[in-house]
């Protein structure tokens, strides 16, 4: 209750006496306000804003701050109330250490912008009794002598007690006893010091010591007290004092004087003698601790010198009280006063505060504009107090002063951010000391820049490759602009402007960091679908009103070797062997197939190259690498396996390079294939050899090698011999020689072309023709198709030196019959099949299925081994019309039965059909029923020649 009491009244003592400092102030210019010590934090102090005249709402626009000279922070200013509070508890006796003024004051400064204005301001720190009297020592000892006679004086250490006014030491009180008493005198400074006075003569035989209780006592309310113990000795009789040579005494010292300097020789004298007249100095306890800290005094010579740095702005003036005593058994003792004042000397630099600086400012900011307040000051006395203040002449800006110490730096011709962007305004500050000292500050003042400048890249033209199949959200490259503008003028904003690409937004393709530049590709791109991406790319700044630019952007798709070679040719089914039969007789160097893969990358990676990896016997066969040609390097021999797998690698040209496998088995005969009436027609195979056992082997090894010598010269005297007629059918070993010699390579362009692989076999009645439908493709296929001279007579003519052409090493193939294709294995009958010959071979358009059924007879049967669904047939020529001659054969056009192309299953049967049923006993093979094909060779020659002319008809 008592400290809400005391609040209660503090605030109403505060405000008492704001309104009194308000009134003073408007004379001075000074706003005075009063406050206790130790008040509450908090609590407020005043209203500025409403002392001062000042609108509530502009204190934060004004940027309102406080500053307190050469103090701590203890009060600060509520910028939205404009009220002066406490910041921090206040003890006056931290802030004001000396008593030599009852008043305290804390200096402040109010200081507003926009206009510039600075309100002084003192805040006098009222003294509460917040602290006790305390002694310096808390025993006294004194030595009196019992010839003392009553009344002498002694003095007492006196207590020191830090509030000031009536709350410092009042009085002292003595503990009760008959020989002593106290009288409280007044020191110069009105501080209290007590006087022991003896009222009654000592005796030494009754009472040598004598203990006394000393109290001080404040003047406060409630009062507070301390107490030292004073120990009397009663000591014999001497019955002089020491006295010197003045009683006071003035001197003069400069400050900063080196230590051990002497101040003074003090000269005591005692009139006893011996031990009675040597003296000792010594400070009294009236001398301030300070005053001992700073000069030093001699007990034995009395000499006074510096002890401390002598500084005129912290003490100008030092007080001290010197006893001389005596070394008598009843020491006696004189004492004197010295004043110690402290010249001044030009040992301070004057100091500068910038008390409000703007900075930045705009580059187009008026003449005679107020950027800055700055204020000097300096500790020195007279003129080396006195202080100039000036700037660097060749700035645009001149310092104008406002008042005492207080200067404006305004501007004085208009400022150019593009010739000068920032300012580094340097303040020297002088005093007229000799010599004068001098100090100096630097601030910076930095120009605000205007959006004149448009931002700029390094290239009008940026061509970025993009290695296909990237990451979704892969950074791409980066496009920065720089734009010489600062702050937000220089800030650019990057987008992509917008186009369109196959229906297709480029920010659907494309996205560019708004901040940095940075383009990344959302999409994951496929050179084979999409090679190049052209569109622009704009950098904005931030300015108002913006400006931008733009570049052009060209992305170009770089291909990577992402699809593997497809081998189109010989088709198989998915993961299935190629099966392929060749007669045993092939002669070396013989075609006996061609595989073909496509590749669908670029131009450089699709270039196929092809290897064996297994083959059954190394010896037999070789694989060109650059067309994919299987030959043979050797005749069979009887030793060699019936059946040979081949497994041939095609392998592209990237890196790492993908390859495809074919698996080929190739089985040779023995025998022609004759053909069923069945639905399905096979090849049939004669061996020369069974699985005999080992020793039937050995025993009829002679008479086997004796026949097989036999058959070897019949067939060889039969290839030999002339042919009746061109019409002729050609024994084997001619037709392998013809096929080995004539199959090329060609490429058949049409939007809806089919491909089909021919073998020509012969039988008696006709020729067996294999055909095998290959990938349907969109614009490309690529075919075996013969080129040289047309079929001759063997025995008129000697073998064909033609050799098969090297394709080229730039050919391609289309996107059409790339990797995922669907194969289309029909046979499309329907279309004509152009097959081009060499000189002497006809020309021949195939029959289709339909007219072929309808007008011949013929019918269409699917293979044996193929299911009811299966997309691969052969067709079987009906009887001709009666009496249909035969079309002769051009110049450089041959029959299709001419046309030998190893790979396909199928087998087309063309043969004469009479009473309607197949003659199954005329099958002949190579060999062994040469007798019996040459008695029917007329009868044949007849009947080829009518179908061929049907043939034609049908064309």
């Amino acid at each position: 209750m008592g400290t809400t009491v005391t609040m209660r009244q503090n605030k109403r003592y505060v405000a008492i006496m704001a309104l009194f400092s308000i009134v003073y102030g408007t004379s001075a210019s000074v706003t005075h306000y009063s406050i206790p010590e130790e008040i509450k934090e908090g609590s407020v102090v005043a209203n500025l804003a409403t002392d001062l005249g000042l609108d509530v709402k502009t204190l934060n626009q004004r940027k309102m701050r406080l500053d307190i000279i050469a103090n701590k922070k203890y009060l600060d200013v509520n910028k939205e109330t404009g009220e002066l509070y406490v910041v921090e508890k206040i003890d006056r006796e931290y802030i004001c250490t000396t008593k030599s003024s009852a008043s305290c004051y804390l200096k402040l400064e109010v200081i507003l912008d926009n206009p510039v204005r600075i309100f002084n301001i003192e805040v006098e720190i009222l003294d509460i009794n917040d602290n006790a009297p305390q002694f310096r020592r808390d025993i006294i000892h004194l030595d009196i002598s019992e010839a003392t006679p009553r009344g002498e004086r002694f003095s007492l250490s006196n207590a020191v007690d830090p509030d000031v006014g009536s709350n410092s030491v009042k009085t002292y009180q003595l503990s009760e006893n008959e020989y002593f008493i106290i009288e409280v005198q007044t020191g110069r400074d009105s501080s209290k010091f007590a006087e022991l006075i003896l009222k009654k003569a000592l005796d030494r035989d009754q009472q040598s010591v004598h203990n006394l209780i000393l109290t001080a006592v404040d003047g406060g309310k409630p009062a507070r007290s301390g107490t030292a113990s004073v120990i009397v000795r009663v000591l014999d009789t001497n019955d002089n004092s020491p006295t010197f040579d003045k009683s006071n005494y003035n001197l003069e010292i400069m400050e900063n004087s080196p230590i051990g300097s002497l101040v003074i020789h003090l000269n005591a004298t005692d009139l006893d003698e011996g031990s009675n007249s040597d003296l000792t100095y010594s400070y009294s306890l009236y001398t301030s601790e300070k005053t001992q800290q700073m000069f030093n005094l001699n007990p034995s010579t009395g000499e006074i010198t510096v002890k401390g740095l002598l500084n005129y702005e912290d003490f100008k003036i030092y007080d001290m009280e010197v006893i001389a005593t005596d070394k008598g058994a009843n020491s006696l003792s004189g004492q004197c006063t010295i004043k110690i004042v402290v010249e001044d000397m030009n040992d301070n630099h004057p100091e500068i505060s910038i008390k409000s600086f703007q900075t930045p400012v705009n580059e187009n900011i008026d003449v005679d504009t107020v950027i800055a307040v700055v204020s000097v000051s300096d500790k020195d006395s007279g003129d080396n107090g006195v202080v100039d203040l000036h700037i660097p002449d060749n700035m645009p800006f001149k310092l104008r002063q406002s008042s005492d110490n207080y200067y404006e730096l305004v501007v004085s011709e208009p400022l150019d951010r593009e010739k000068v962007p920032e300012y580094d305004i340097t303040f020297t500050v002088t005093d007229r000391g000799s010599p004068p000292l001098s100090d100096n500050e630097t601030m910076t003042l930095e120009l605000l820049d205007i959006n004149d400048n448009v931002p700029h890249f390094p290239q009008s033209f940026y061509t970025i490759r993009v290695t296909e199949n990237n990451a979704p959200g892969a950074l791409l490259s980066s496009l920065t602009a720089f734009d010489p503008d600062l702050h937000e003028n220089q800030y650019l904003v990057y987008f992509i402007l917008e186009k369109e690409i196959a229906n297709t937004s480029m920010s659907m393709l494309f996205s560019i960091n708004p901040e940095d530049g940075n383009l990344y590709g959302l999409k994951t791109f496929d050179y084979e679908i999409e090679k190049e991406f052209l569109f622009h790319i704009e950098a904005r700044d931030s300015g108002s009103p913006p400006l931008s630019s733009n570049v052009s952007v060209h992305i170009i798709i770089v291909d990577q070797n992402d699809n593997a070679p497809v081998i189109v040719s010989p088709w198989r089914a998915q993961g299935s062997v190629v099966e392929e039969k060749i007669p045993r007789s092939t002669d070396k160097g013989s075609l006996v197939a061609k595989v073909i893969a496509l590749d669908v990358d670029s131009v450089h990676n699709s270039r196929i190259t092809y290897q064996l990896l297994q083959v059954t016997d190394a010896t037999l066969f070789s694989l060109d690498q650059y067309n994919g040609e299987i030959r043979t390097m050797r005749m069979f021999s009887y030793r060699d396996p019936r059946h040979q797998r081949l497994v041939v690698v095609a392998k592209d040209n990237g890196n790492p390079a993908l390859s495809a496998t074919v698996t080929i088995k190739l089985s040779t005969v023995e025998t022609a294939v004759k053909a069923y009436s069945d639905l399905t027609e096979v090849p049939l195979e004669y061996d020369i050899f069974s699985d005999l056992n080992l020793y039937l082997v050995i025993g009829l090894g002679s008479v086997s090698f004796l026949l097989l010598i036999t058959i070897l010269v019949t067939i060889v005297i039969k290839c030999q011999k002339p042919k009746a007629s061109n019409a002729a059918p050609p024994c084997r070993n001619s037709v392998i020689s013809e096929r080995n010699s004539t199959i090329a390579d060609s490429t058949l362009v049409s939007n809806d072309a089919y491909w089909y692989s021919l073998f020509l076999a012969e039988t008696r009645k006709g020729k067996l023709v294999v055909r095998q439908p290959v990938p349907k493709g969109s614009r490309y296929i690529v075919s075996s198709i013969p080129r040289g001279t047309g079929m001759t007579d063997t025995s008129g003519s000697a073998p064909s030196t033609l050799q098969p052409k090297m394709p080229s090493a730039d050919w391609r193939y289309s996107a059409s019959l790339r990797a995922g294709g669907v194969m289309q294995s029909s046979v499309h009958m329907e279309e004509s099949s152009v097959m081009q010959g060499a000189q002497g071979v006809l020309v021949q358009n195939w029959p289709t299925a339909s007219s072929a059924a309808d007008a011949e007879g013929g019918e269409v049967s699917p293979p044996m081994g193929a299911g009811v669904d299966s997309n691969s047939w052969h067709f079987r020529y009906g009887p001709g019309g009666p009496g249909a001659p035969p079309q002769h054969l051009k110049p450089g056009e041959v029959p299709p039965e001419a046309f030998i192309i190893p790979g396909s299953p199928a087998i087309i049967s063309i043969r004469q059909n009479q009473g309607g049923e197949d003659d199954k006993s005329d099958f002949i093979t190579f060999g062994k029923k040469e007798e019996a094909k040459k008695k029917k060779k007329k009868k044949k020659e007849k009947k080829d020649k009518k179908d061929k002319g049907k043939d034609d008809g049908d064309e």
